[in-house]
């Protein structure tokens, strides 16, 4: 199964794995899983590191480097996921998570979200 991981995801996978609940962590390590991660969170992680945030000491650069070389498959934004995510309704207004929104129904990825509000969209999105 193609499955699209949150930013949340992303950084608990690469540096907190104890915080991804069961149910994710039998997603991710189904023998059929595929695993993508979008540019929008490594856009977004860039920002908030380059901002010296507290919870975002991290290297985005390695980061990226670390997934590709861990299996996942990175996701690039297209001007259709642009033109989609805009024209999503306001029920979440994060940019950056109405991309993941926005990709994973153009891609027919299934999202994962801890997010319940992200979770309110129509779509492949799946709350854990």
């Amino acid at each position: 199964m193609r499955t699209l991981l949150d930013t949340h995801f992303v950084l608990w996978v690469s540096f907190e794995p104890g915080r991804v609940p069961l149910a994710a962590a039998n997603i991710l390590n189904s023998p059929d899983a595929e695993l993508w991660f979008s540019v929008a969170s490594l856009w977004e992680i860039s920002i908030k590191a380059a901002l010296s945030r507290p919870d975002f000491r991290l290297d985005p650069h390695q980061l990226r480097l670390d997934l590709v070389e861990n299996g996942y498959k990175e996701l690039e934004i297209t001007g259709a996921h642009a033109l989609a995510a805009g024209g999503l309704p306001l029920i979440h207004r994060d940019p950056f998570d109405r991309m993941l929104v926005a990709q994973a129904m153009l891609e027919g990825i299934e999202l994962l979200t801890r997010d319940a509000q992200l979770a309110k969209y129509p779509g492949p999105i799946r709350l854990v």
